[in-house]
Order: structure tokens, then sequence, then C-alpha cells
């Protein structure tokens, strides 16, 4: 199989060639890091950031990684009804846009956003060794599970995200599919929506755990069920909520939805699915700095952890909602399985190129449209 470049390789020797060295980011110097490591963890309340962020403008702009411009509606609205008085722009996109995205606002000194809340996970390591992020330690940092959170404070994870597979209750009967194998049933053909795994790196993710415990035949078997792929990790959900198809997979969900809910997400137990911490970090070169340290310790309050909309919290002290354990007690979420994968770019170039050969190539425009260069700004 080919091998391809990381997407690390190309933005380091491609973007660096083409703008220097120092417009994508100077070396952290032995004393630099020695610093970042002494950043105390806040002890201001929200009330006193939300006054010291109202002084330094009251405004604040976040990049999301996300399927829909919707899609952070919710948290917008709770922010603003928690902080009135703070002009949020929360802007979603697909997290693979975000990055490279904020990568060129750098590099031509034109950065809008003071928060990147993304998928990327290897974008936040990066951007650490360059010096790109603001070390912080919000209130409650202490008691981050360890995985979700850097231990200097360049970055955080503000929630947990699970992918796996769904089924429509009324559209599948008595006869629901009980883990992944049951998907390749020929009774489901024509009756499965799936986001294309070689357009989001975490459906990807959760595919090729798929490849590596049912292997390539089950791939194959699954091309043949006449599946409908669509761009974003919301379109599964989607096609089962609107009774368009019987079973989504590729998306998001949660184990507490109550027996009403039009779909059901499955986690079927010594069976694959993921989970990982979304990001998030403070740009060193925010203009609105002391409003981005009142969202982090907002989305990481306890309050605001105990509400998540899958029951799981990123603290060690919430309890998860419902029956739930604690995220990283599923073993079959290879909760650290993730980062590694989204280190390894040329991996994950060839797993896109191997998936696009049974389920054809990606089709069709971006489901958060086409924001070009700096939306928000």
């Amino acid at each position: 199989m080919p091998r391809f470049p990381s997407r690390r390789r190309v933005l380091t020797t491609g973007a660096g060639a083409a703008l220097g060295i120092g417009a994508l980011g100077a070396t952290t110097t032995p004393a630099a890091a020695a610093r970042r490591t002494a950043v105390a963890e806040e002890d201001r309340t929200l009330d006193e950031l939300y006054r010291d962020a109202l002084a330094e403008g009251g405004r604040l702009v976040i990049y999301a990684g996300g399927d829909t411009p919707t899609q952070q509606d919710g948290t917008k609205a709770a922010f603003k009804e928690r902080f009135p008085g703070i002009d949020l722009t929360l802007i979603v996109d697909y997290s693979k846009y975000h990055d490279v995205r904020v990568d060129n606002q750098l590099a031509t000194g034109t950065l809008v956003p003071d928060v990147v809340q993304l998928q990327t996970l290897q974008d936040f390591v990066r951007w650490k060794e360059q010096g790109r992020l603001l070390p912080y330690r919000p209130a409650g940092f202490s008691k981050l599970y360890d995985a979700f959170r850097d231990p200097q404070g360049a970055w955080v994870a503000v929630a947990v995200i699970a992918f796996s597979f769904m089924y429509g209750p009324a559209a599948v009967g008595s006869d629901a599919p009980r883990s992944p194998l049951d998907l390749v049933d020929p009774k489901w053909k024509g009756r499965i929506a799936s986001s294309y795994p070689h357009d989001d790196d975490a459906v990807l993710f959760l595919y090729s755990r798929y490849v590596q415990r049912y292997g390539w035949d089950w791939v194959a078997r699954l091309a043949a069920q006449d599946v409908r792929f669509a761009r974003g990790s919301n379109s599964p959900g989607d096609a089962v909520r609107a009774g368009q198809k019987a079973i989504g997979v590729g998306g998001s969900g949660s184990l507490t939805a109550p027996a009403s809910s039009p779909v059901r997400f499955v986690v079927a137990d010594g069976h694959p699915f993921m989970a990982w911490g979304q990001r998030a970090a403070i740009l060193r070169r925010a203009a609105h700095p002391t409003a981005a340290k009142l969202y982090l310790n907002w989305q990481l309050s306890a309050e605001r952890q105990q509400a998540s909309f899958n029951g799981w919290s990123v603290r060690t002290d919430v309890t998860p909602a419902g029956s739930l354990k604690p995220v990283w007690e599923y073993p079959d979420a290879d909760l650290d399985g993730f980062p590694r994968f989204m280190a390894d770019r040329a991996a994950v170039e060839r797993w896109k190129q191997t998936f696009a050969l049974y389920f054809g190539e990606v089709k069709g425009d971006p489901t958060p449209g086409w924001l070009g260069l700096h939306p928000g700004a």
C-alpha cells in the first residue's frame, strides 16, 4: 500500500518552507517549559471571572468541531443565560477544517478565535510544542481524569463523546441488532445509514476497530448491504430518527436516553465502540483570554459536567448518570487508543484510502457549509 506523508510533516515542512519557520511557530525553550509547569489552578469563582471578562471587553470567539451550524446552539444559549453581557460567537465546522484554518490565521497574523475545541487531538500536542497555547489550569483541573488534561495545562478535555451504532426501536421491533456483527445480516440490506469513515477521523477509528475485531470480510459484507453513506456524524442518527433507516453507524448517542427515544444507542459488552475527551485550549494570542478562561471554568464546573448529554463526565468526582460507569472503566471504548490513532497521520491516510476502495469516494458538501478563512471575524 502506498505511503502518505503525515499531516504534521506537511504542515511543518510544506507550510514551513512556504511561509518560514517564524510563521508557523517558535521553538519552545526549556525555560519556557519550566514556566508553564508552574501554572497554578484557577482560584477565582465563575462570578469573579465573569466580572473580569466583562471588564476585558465582554467578547469571546470559539471554534468548535461539529457537524451542523446549530449543533452548539444549546451550549451557546446556556452560556449566555449564565453570563449575560458576554458576546459569544461560536463557530461550528469539521475539526479538520478548523485546525488548518487556525494554522493559516496564525501564519498570516489574522487570528480570530480565543478558544479551540476540536476532535483533532494531535493538533493540541503540536500547538503546545510550537508554543501556540496558553498554559492554564481551570478550577477543578486536579479532578480531571489524567488522560483528559495536559500536565502543564496546555489543554483540557471538556466533554466525553462516544461513537457506536444505533437503531430505531420502532423500525427493528423485537429483532434489534445486538452487536456490530449483526449489521452484516442480509435482512438489514438497504436499511442502514452511516457517516463516511474516510471523512471523519473518529468514525474512521471506530471502523478501524471493527476491522481489527471482525476482519476485512466484515467490511466487504457491510459494503454489500447497500448502506447509505453521508457526510457528518449527525447523519446516521438523523436518518434513524426520521424513520428513513432502521440502523445508523458512526455517530454519537447516549445510553441514558429514555425508553421513548426514537433512537437507541448501542454499546455491547465484548464488542468495540469508541470514546474520547473533546479537547479545548486557549490560544496564546487570544484577544479575550479572560473570557476564554471563564468558558473553560464553566464547562468543567461540576454543575455543567453533571448535565452532560450522555451521562459521562471528564471529572473523576462527578458520578455518571443512571447506572453508567465512568467512561474510562469501559475497556471496549479504547479511550487511550484514539489519541494514538490521531497522532499517526500516515496510518490514518492509509485507513482512509482503503475504506474508499470498499465504500467509494466521499460525496457531498460539508454539513456545516463552506465557512472560508475567517468565520467569526
